[in-house]
């Protein structure tokens, strides 16, 4: 991959989109509880679900997509070489989950990671949702159903695309999922990981 100096003008430019916290600003805009102070204290998606209600995590998720999807497809307009895309989706990803507007504490990035990805190929994209949708009717665990299909969505975007910037990035992407999740593998191999539709105890 060529690390031109545009290239890190892109990174940067998707790192600065991919910082705005969909989260945070839904939950101040309705008037909800700052998804930092409650639950998980994750400003993601299934946070603001089971603290500040449906609408709020609706557009949290859309929001996170959004921010992924579109300086991706701005950079694909702009110059359309597979490492400026891959470089830019990389930096809007590390922008949710360390985001220079919020100290560096963000979510873990898997609507964001989604984004990013229907950007890069929305085949591949649709094929990920399609898998983590399966998975979570199957297992009822978002988490779990996020995992799964980001260990697949790179062998699927390397069979459509072919591209190894794309494929490399994205597998890249997928590894630091896992690490953010480390808490939720424990939890779910200890048989204590929240289920999709089951009510917790106030915390």
């Amino acid at each position: 991959m060529n690390f031109e100096l545009h290239y890190l003008v892109y990174a940067l430019a998707g790192y600065l989109v991919g910082s705005v916290s969909s989260a945070i600003i839904t939950c101040k805009l309705m008037g909800l509880k700052d998804p930092r102070s409650v639950g998980s204290h994750n400003p993601g998606a299934t946070n603001v679900l089971r603290h500040c209600g449906k609408k709020a995590a609706i557009i949290t998720l859309i929001g996170d997509m959004i921010k992924g999807w579109l300086p991706v497809t701005a950079v694909t307009l702009i110059e359309p070489a597979a490492a400026a895309i891959a470089v830019t989706g990389l930096g809007a990803f590390l922008g949710h989950i360390y985001p220079i507007y919020y100290g560096l504490k963000g979510g873990k990035g898997v609507a964001t990671y989604f984004g990013v990805l229907v950007g890069f190929n929305w085949i591949t994209g649709v094929a990920a949702l399609l898998i983590w949708l399966l998975a979570a009717l199957v297992t009822k665990i978002s988490s779990l159903s996020a995992l799964i299909s980001a260990m697949l969505a790179p062998l699927i975007l390397w069979q459509i695309s072919q591209s190894p910037q794309l494929s490399l990035t994205l597998a890249l992407m997928s590894i630091v999922m896992f690490w953010r999740h480390r808490s939720n593998i424990q939890n779910i191999i200890h048989g204590t990981e929240h289920k999709i539709g089951v009510k917790k105890h106030p915390e």
